[in-house]
């Protein structure tokens, strides 16, 4: 089949049609969430390991701890976000909540000057920590919108179209505006980069809060169902959803894999290409594709369904991953050439899959059981662990390589075996890890346009 059955057409053509400005004030709180996304997932492990002189696989553990908290914290918030749906008819009062998370955002790359090494490790892992958990507050209501609306299949990759598109945006100014802004390494850089980009963060949320409103007065709001479930009951139900969770453990992987290149980056410009000046330019290559490509893809997954364009996507990118891996001898123009590709690619992983969520939200419905809290809430708790096991698995490699941390204003002499482990980890260990993410994605049955 190259495209959705009539049934999924004619329930497109009776639901209602979110307005544009409407999807717009939504949208604009992806900005807001790709500086959280971004920033900390490209710059963290390297100001740990090269500003605040921790080793790198105490850096890793920095970064991953706290994500261990978000598996928690994220399904109890969607169980939360569904009672108080049930009860509001709305999930405003949870992001709002959301709106501190600039606070945990300046503090953690305010890093006090004395604190160097452990010390300085458990400041930035205590503030990550507090973060993620505030991020929760807002991620978790704000992605279960497009399964609140009264909309139809292709109505919900619409919206999600949108958000890839200021998700986006706020990946590519963050991903080129923050290593701009931190090019010296020192202290007082990542503090005001994080002060000026609190700004950009807060107005977003704002603006998304609006969005909502309008949106479900607009489209109508699906309240889920009215029994009473408990936070693990709920995460069961998911898990049992055999679509669902081979959808949730291909994303796992994907995730993981597209957090380990942005915290690999910085190393390979700096180890591989020898010039740090190109993280920006390979930020802004891999990010401007992924800005414009949404609308690509959304007509592909019109043409052939989401599963065969998400499954086209991870290809791609684990050629594109593998395409780097001769480092400086392939060139400037040919490196920018293949993370462009990548970057095409990103915009389908993240497009395709997050606006499947919803589609798997409404097949459970149908089943009788409309839970779109605790779905989402399982998903971003996967999609938190993704953020943290990309640099934590990177940080190992660096680790196994013997990756001597530094503090600003020293450069060490990486051994040859340290050049080598930063290489691979950012090539050969991506395109294993996206090759299991597409093992597990052929086995979802969940778009009724997908072949076996």
């Amino acid at each position: 089949m190259s495209a959705p059955p009539e049934a999924v057409r004619r329930t497109d053509e009776t639901s209602a049609r979110a307005g544009a400005g409407d999807l717009t004030l939504y949208a604009a709180g992806s900005v807001g969430m790709g500086l959280w996304v971004t920033v900390p997932g490209l710059l963290l492990l390297y100001f740990l390991t090269r500003t605040l002189g921790v080793p790198a696989f105490l850096a890793g553990l920095t970064l991953l701890v706290p994500k261990i908290i978000d598996v928690v914290v994220h399904p109890v918030l969607g169980s939360l976000s569904d009672r108080q749906a049930r009860r509001r008819r709305h999930r405003r009062a949870l992001l709002r909540w959301g709106l501190l998370l600039a606070v945990a955002w300046i503090a953690m790359f305010s890093v006090p000057a004395g604190l160097t090494g452990a010390s300085a490790a458990l400041w930035v892992g205590c503030w990550c920590a507090a973060g993620n958990v505030l991020f929760a507050c807002f991620q978790v209501p704000y992605l279960t919108t497009p399964s609140d609306l009264r909309i139809g299949y292709h109505e919900r990759t619409r919206v999600f179209t949108f958000r890839m598109f200021f998700l986006t945006l706020g990946l590519l100014g963050a991903g080129v505006a923050a290593p701009a802004l931190v090019a010296s390494g020192s202290h007082g850089a990542y503090a005001r980069m994080a002060l000026l980009l609190a700004a950009v963060l807060v107005v977003s949320q704002l603006v998304a809060l609006t969005g909502v409103r309008r949106l479900t007065d607009r489209c109508g709001f699906q309240v889920p169902d009215e029994r009473a479930h408990s936070a693990l009951g709920d995460i069961l139900t998911a898990w049992r959803d055999r679509d669902f969770r081979v959808l949730l453990l291909s994303y796992l992987f994907t995730g993981t894999t597209t957090h380990l290149f942005l915290a690999a980056l910085p190393f390979y410009t700096e180890y591989v290409l020898h010039d740090r000046g190109l993280t920006a330019v390979l930020m802004g290559g891999f990010l401007v594709p992924a800005t414009v490509a949404g609308p690509g893809w959304l007509w592909v997954s019109r043409r052939i369904g989401k599963q065969r364009g998400l499954l086209l996507s991870q290809g791609a990118f684990v050629a594109g991953s593998l395409a780097l891996l001769p480092g400086e001898r392939l060139g400037v123009v040919v490196i920018t050439a293949v993370v462009v590709v990548m970057g095409a690619a990103f915009a389908g992983l993240q497009l395709l899959a997050f606006s499947m969520v919803p589609d798997a939200v409404a097949a459970a419905e149908a089943r009788g059981s409309a839970r779109a809290g605790a779905y989402t809430g399982v998903w971003t708790a996967t999609e938190a662990t993704g953020t943290a096991l990309g640099p934590y698995v990177y940080s190992a490699a660096l680790a196994i390589g013997g990756f001597a941390s530094t503090t600003e204003r020293h450069s060490p002499v990486q051994s040859h075996s340290a050049i080598v482990a930063l290489l691979l980890g950012f090539t050969v260990v991506p395109a294993v890890l996206m090759t299991i993410a597409l093992a597990f994605q052929r086995r979802c049955a969940l778009d009724r346009a997908a072949v076996p």
